[in-house]
């Protein structure tokens, strides 16, 4: 016969703090971040890839929508890193209860737990590689993020409702049970509360001057600078990686194709009515610069070419290859007259690197829709 085994004594925890109060006022302020993440993340996604019947209603206005939401969603994505590994610290003691597994409800309360921890680190700390473009991993990030981000959200609703007693006494200020700390610990609550406050501010401060231009002073861990690139401009795609040559544009010609096709040649467009516009870059790694774009309204070729007020667009780059090599432009956003053929950035002739020579540039619109090195536009 086998020995008994001895019962397994209980792990005991020195630290203080690893309560339910200090754990629910720590998660509010990162369901917070989460609930504002996924907001926007959701808006971003259907403002990239928006289904067929939601393309033509799609707001070009405000014109800096994208700018805001999408430095919310980096933002908030950033703010909750520190967050969570917080909410962790406070609540890990509780992986080693034993028995582990009471029942099956306690069972499914576990499985739930560990869903939600996963999706969050997999979905910040991924958001936090894309943000300096470094994807070491076998996966496309977009559709993969995009689904993991409906796991987390549906996981954090399930702890919510679960963890919904202890949250209801924390906010009524009741001390029941797990609740109630000797008076003494509220001192070391109120330090630990700070010094999590203090990282989240640093660690926001220090990187959202990418897409606030008055902070930008502050901004020493930012991935991209908005201040520096070519033409007061930063560049994500240069022309070297999109396999577009000076001497790949020789003789080129805007092919413009609808009921009365044409092809313009660059002197051609430059005769047309030139319209100044200033609009904002905001690419979907949070980083957003406003600049001064001068050339053709998108709405006037379209017109040329035969399409009625309603008519959308189609862009073609001349680009080799890449995700958004053609880019579809819903009503709303054709016929904005802020909507321009680019050919100019800041009173000078479009650099290669920044789509020489044309380019998309629309309102309320992410960067990787601003279309560089358009050689074809369609009347859809």
């Amino acid at each position: 016969m086998r020995p008994t085994l001895p019962p397994r004594p209980p792990v005991t925890f020195k630290a203080r703090l690893h309560d339910a109060r200090t754990a629910t006022a720590i998660g509010r302020w990162l369901g917070l971040a989460v609930v504002v993440c996924f907001a926007t993340g959701v808006l971003s996604h259907y403002l990239q890839h928006p289904p067929g019947w939601l393309a033509d209603w799609l707001p070009s206005r405000p014109y800096w929508g994208y700018r805001v939401t999408q430095g919310l969603h980096v933002a908030s994505g950033i703010a909750a890193i520190p967050l969570l590994l917080a909410k962790l610290w406070t609540v890990y003691p509780r992986l080693f209860t034993w028995p582990p597994v009471r029942s099956p409800l306690h069972a499914l309360e576990r499985l739930s737990v560990f869903v939600l921890v996963a999706a969050a680190l997999f979905q910040l700390f991924t958001g936090l590689l894309n943000i300096f473009q470094w994807y070491p991993w076998p996966f496309s990030f977009v559709p993969v993020h995009y689904a993991v981000a409906w796991l987390l959200f549906g996981s954090l609703l399930l702890h919510l409702a679960v963890q919904w007693p202890r949250i209801r006494d924390h906010f009524t200020r009741r001390s029941p049970g797990t609740l109630a700390l000797p008076e003494a610990d509220d001192p070391d609550r109120r330090r630990l509360l700070l010094g999590v406050t203090a990282a989240v501010g640093a660690v926001t401060l220090t990187t959202v001057g990418q897409s606030v231009t008055a902070l930008g002073p502050l901004e020493l861990f930012s991935p991209r600078s908005p201040d520096h690139g070519p033409q007061g401009l930063p560049v994500n795609r240069t022309a070297a990686a999109a396999g577009v040559t000076g001497a790949s544009l020789a003789g080129w010609r805007l092919v413009v194709a609808g009921p009365r096709p044409c092809a313009l040649t660059l002197d051609e467009l430059r005769a047309l009515p030139q319209y100044e516009v200033t609009l904002p870059i905001a690419c979907v790694e949070g980083w957003s610069k406003s600049a001064h774009w001068t050339g053709v309204r998108v709405r006037d070729i379209l017109e040329r070419a035969g399409g009625g007020p309603d008519s959308r667009a189609r862009v073609v780059s001349l680009e080799k290859a890449g995700a958004y090599r053609v880019m579809e432009m819903g009503r709303l956003y054709a016929q904005d007259p802020l909507t321009l053929l680019a050919l100019r950035l800041n009173g000078e002739v479009l650099s290669l690197d920044h789509g020489y020579p044309a380019r998309i540039i629309a309102p309320n619109r992410p960067g990787v829709l601003q279309t560089k090195w358009v050689g074809r536009l369609e009347v859809a």
